[in-house]
């Protein structure tokens, strides 16, 4: 039996920031949008418990405008003060490709361990 003490987090947990980039990516692929708007939409994703903190996200946008994976433009029309919408570039299209095939790999190989681990255990019951 392990050690409840001895576990700091659970499994998993801390790795909310390795899918920061995909998850925006996907978010400005479904639709241009707002800092805002990209935190309530990369919730749904799952790579992030509770709300994503603000500064972490426009961090995040900035790197990836300057990597020219995302534009932005003021928009000022309509009620409420002007907002910074992002739009995702070819170039970010392109990048969020590669990011799939990094999670297809992933999970075949997540789910390819899962599969031996119910094997042994099944086979000892």
């Amino acid at each position: 039996m392990v050690d409840q003490k001895k576990r700091t987090r659970p499994p998993g947990q801390g790795k909310q920031q390795r899918y920061m980039q995909p998850s925006i990516l996907m978010s400005l692929l479904l639709k241009p949008s707002y800092g805002y708007e990209i935190i309530q939409e990369i919730q749904s994703f799952g790579f992030v418990e509770g709300q994503a903190p603000p500064g972490m996200i426009y961090r995040h946008l900035r790197r990836l405008e300057e990597e020219g994976l995302v534009l932005s433009e003021w928009e000022t029309e309509g009620s409420g003060p002007a907002k910074r919408v992002y739009r995702l570039t070819p170039d970010g299209e392109e990048v969020l490709g590669f990011w799939i095939g990094y999670m297809e790999q992933q999970a075949g190989k997540i789910t390819n361990f899962v599969e031996q681990y119910r094997k042994a255990t099944n086979a000892r019951d």
